[in-house]
């Protein structure tokens, strides 16, 4: 479903990625691992259109999105739920979802679409007149998947969404990721919590300093000892 092929980024003289190639299985969780500063987020970034490209090519089904500006690679259902949630903390949760589906003219499908979010986060609808910037970190990150849901993903790119959450909110988090997949939603996963991620994951990727050193299914990197001891610790389960 999305092919990156020997994709380079630099910022100035400095290479953030250095011909990565890696894909994403329609239907599937696949997870990005790595360091911060291995090049994650830079990756889908790239992907989204929002850092140009070197050299290399990253195709959504079978279509070259190089030199797509953001809004049109949206617009294929490719979406980018960013790191930090980026919500607009001064309008209120119907609003930043609103927000979401705003290339969507259809009043009855917004509808539909919000009752569906408010149905994967209940405590969204409770707050759904309270500003964005007064929720709290793990509200505002079901709002910003919730917000990315309104746009119809085909794919949904997740930047670090366990980022700063407590770890019972990190696994509803996950959990709902998980749940996303299961209504036929792709998820590409770009994540630090090396445990919660490869435990969901049908493929995942190991990244460091720009480029992939290690690759399989994500409980053949939960297995692998260069993962286990460098990114899950002596604690994590075998």
């Amino acid at each position: 479903m999305l092919e990156i092929e020997e994709l380079h980024v630099r910022y100035g003289g400095i290479a953030a990625l250095r011909g990565i190639s890696l894909s994403v299985a329609e239907k599937k969780i696949v997870s990005l691992l790595g360091a911060n500063g291995a090049g994650k987020s830079t990756t889908v970034r790239a992907v989204s259109g929002i850092v140009p490209i070197s050299s290399g090519n990253v195709a959504f089904k079978g279509r070259s999105l190089r030199g797509l500006p953001p809004h049109e690679i949206q617009r294929l259902g490719l979406v980018h739920v960013p790191e930090g949630r980026k919500i607009f903390a001064n309008l209120t949760v119907r609003e930043n979802l609103v927000m979401g589906a705003y290339n969507n003219q259809d009043k009855d499908d917004v509808t539909t679409k919000m009752t569906r979010v408010f149905s994967t986060f209940p405590r969204l609808e409770t707050r759904a007149r309270q500003l964005g910037g007064t929720l709290s970190g793990g509200e505002q990150q079901m709002l910003a998947i919730g917000r990315a849901l309104m746009s119809s993903p085909k794919l949904l790119m997740m930047d670090e969404p366990s980022l700063g959450l407590a770890p019972l909110v990190t696994a509803e988090v996950f959990r709902v990721i998980e749940e996303i997949r299961s209504e036929g939603i792709t998820i590409f996963l770009i994540e630090q919590n090396a445990d919660a991620a490869l435990k969901i994951a049908d493929y995942a990727y190991l990244l460091e300093t720009g480029s992939v050193v290690l690759e399989g299914s994500g409980m053949e990197l939960l297995d692998n000892p260069k993962v286990r001891e460098a990114y899950l610790g002596e604690a994590a389960r075998l």
